[in-house]
């Protein structure tokens, strides 16, 4: 594409996440008993040079002289650079295509392992400049072209003196010799790329900082493949979720902000006015007011199983898609539950304490295996279908109840009502959903249906027992073993003081909502929810949406994607195509879904559209949001 713009851009720590230098001395160092003292001192003289306090050909020769590279090094090398691309320039490969002619790339490092890497992305080599080395006749590196006048301080500088660009030259750069090329009036701008590194002193020089290549796009007004960038996407993360979630949520560009607990309704009301993404576990309270506060809030990700501590409704009125983990932690909750039915059932609690106490009471009075003992599974979704086949391995004998018609797995056999399950059942365990409906399930009428000495588990929801019930069925000898993970209300950190009626009672398990605290499951949880909330970021896609209709897109290919969600009311898919017909707008794909409460609209369009366009589909009546893929 033809323009009068030019576009300088630095190799180490800009197009690449790394210093290639470091990466070699990784390389060289490896079998070296002082491998670390080594790739510590290589970094120091990387860091000096950056922050202009060493000279850059004494840099060069200092770095060269501790590492003494070979040709041999430089595959190794090459290929290790090509998986280190930093990732808003993967996303933005187009740029690299379509600008050419109009791009090069200008560093103080090395062609030889420069040229591989960056040609792949459509840069000419005759737009690559950069140092090159000087090799003996076995290949090993003896020193670099001292003509090059990159290989000495402003060198960039001269190198651009001799391009002689004749239009408006923006510079994009982490160091301070990138900036140098602005002070010497040989560029329009410079930006300070800090998506892998910020250096203060080049940052206190730079024009503008742009945290991802998106973000120079934007503001340049430049072809790019998103249509807002994602630095400016804020993200909130409650809760201390897993850490791979922060990482790919990083890695997507997004700005990430972090809290480690749970925050109560007027914190997050402050809190959630500028963030588009919400990541939360079942603490945090997400209500109508919180919603109301939320002005630029895209999507919601529970990064547990249940989603009661959101109000869903309100979020989708609000135009909010709220996205789940149904399965992630399924073994996890299931794998507790039935080492705590052994536990109970041999009332191992207590005997722990006693032994802890100094009392050696050994006596097989109360003491039972889970083997040939009925289990009464209330609740037959992912949990409650899984615990039924691996207790059935262990030899017992498993009933279930669900108010929705569910397939008996393996020889488990389907109870016609709840009593018949609470009156039959050795070892009864809760897996249930949160809906209000099921406030205080299993009460006082309940607990008197059960055997006499039955086992009770909850590890669904806290307010689906009623607790003080509970305590005097423990109590009267009723049940005679006791683990309960969830509670009617929980503190919102580890710092807060657990208070509970169930706090001594005899055979009881109290946990604080681990049900699905493993490493596995959180990790697949923290994989499971950012992917699923930034596919429908990038794409629209809103499977496995608690509160969207669900909707798998194809990917967008050549053409401009239009995301209308409105209330479900008749007419609005034709308002929309109105809209687009009477600006002649053809359609290249179009997929609708709706459910209770709204619509979700889905317009491919390969034709460019002007701002009238965008401001006639958003005052359509009964629009609730509305946003552009590009």
């Amino acid at each position: 594409m033809k323009t009068n713009k030019y576009f300088v851009i630095d190799f180490d720590s800009t197009f690449t996440k790394v210093e290639a230098f470091d990466v070699l001395a990784e390389i060289i160092v490896k079998e070296h008993p002082q491998a670390q003292s080594i790739k510590k001192q290589i970094e120091e003289i990387t860091n000096l040079g950056m922050e202009g306090k060493l000279s850059l050909r004494e840099s060069i020769e200092k770095r060269l002289a501790i590492l003494k590279p070979e040709k041999r090094h430089l595959p190794a090398l090459i290929k290790q650079l090509k998986t280190v691309v930093s990732e808003s320039f993967k996303r933005n490969k187009d740029f690299f295509t379509t600008y050419a002619d109009n791009i090069f790339i200008v560093s103080n490092g090395f062609k030889e392992f420069i040229e591989p890497v960056v040609t792949e992305f459509g840069i000419k080599k005759e737009n690559i400049f950069a140092n090159e080395f000087v090799f003996d006749e076995a290949d090993k590196v003896v020193g670099f072209d001292l003509d090059n006048p990159l290989s000495s301080n402003n060198g960039k500088v001269e190198q651009l003196k001799r391009l002689n660009l004749n239009g408006d030259v923006y510079v994009i750069g982490d160091g301070y010799t990138d900036y140098e090329i602005k002070h010497a009036g040989l560029a329009n701008k410079f930006f300070a790329f800090t998506e892998n590194v910020e250096r203060e002193s080049v940052l206190t020089r730079a024009d503008h900082v742009a945290p991802s290549l998106d973000e120079f796009l934007y503001l340049n007004k430049l072809n790019t493949a998103i249509s807002y960038p994602k630095n400016r996407i804020h993200v909130l993360l409650l809760e201390g979720v897993h850490p791979v979630a922060i990482e790919l949520m990083k890695a997507e560009g997004f700005q990430v902000e972090t809290y480690p607990a749970g925050l109560d309704e007027d914190e997050l009301c402050e809190k959630i006015k500028n963030v588009s993404v919400l990541g939360i576990r079942s603490k945090t309270q997400v209500t109508a007011k919180v919603l109301e506060n939320a002005n630029r809030l895209m999507v919601i990700g529970a990064f547990c199983i249940g989603t009661n501590q959101i109000d869903l409704k309100a979020a989708t009125k609000k135009g909010v898609a709220v996205f789940n983990a149904p399965f992630s932690n399924t073994r996890s909750v299931v794998e507790l539950a039935i080492a705590e039915m052994i536990l109970l059932m041999r009332n191992i609690p207590d005997k722990s304490n006693k032994m802890h106490q100094g009392k050696w009471d050994k006596s097989a009075k109360g003491s039972f295996e889970i083997r040939g003992k009925k289990l009464g599974i209330i609740g037959y979704g992912n949990i409650g279908a899984q615990l039924s086949v691996l207790a059935e391995n262990m030899g017992m004998k498993i009933f279930y109840f669900d108010k929705e018609e569910k397939l008996a797995l393996g020889n488990a056999t389907k109870c016609k009502s709840l009593k018949e399950l609470l009156a039959l059942a050795d070892v009864i365990t809760l897996h249930v959903d949160g809906k209000e409906s099921n406030t205080n399930l299993i009460g006082t009428e309940e607990f008197m249906l059960m055997k006499k000495g039955v086992i009770f588990l909850n590890l669904s929801r806290g307010h689906v027992v009623d607790v003080k019930a509970l305590r005097e069925s423990i109590l009267n000898g009723t049940v005679a073993g006791c683990s309960v993970d969830v509670f009617p209300y929980e503190p919102i950190s580890n710092d807060e003081e657990f208070v509970s009626e169930l706090r001594g009672l005899p055979n009881t398990i109290l946990t604080p909502h681990i049900g699905g605290s493993t490493l596995e499951a959180q990790e697949n949880i923290g994989n499971f929810v950012p992917n699923k909330m930034m596919d429908y970021i990038n794409t629209g896609s809103t499977s496995n949406s608690v509160n969207f209709p669900n909707l798998t897109l194809p990917t967008l290919e050549n053409a401009h994607r239009l995301i209308h969600i409105h209330n479900n009311v008749p007419g609005i898919l034709a308002k929309i195509n109105k809209v687009l017909a009477d600006n002649e707008i053809n359609i290249a794909g179009q997929y609708l879904k709706t459910n209770e409460h709204i619509g979700y609209v889905i317009t491919d369009i390969n034709k460019e559209y002007n701002k009238e366009v965008i401001k006639q589909l958003r005052a359509i009546e009964n629009t609730i949001k509305f946003r552009i893929l590009y």
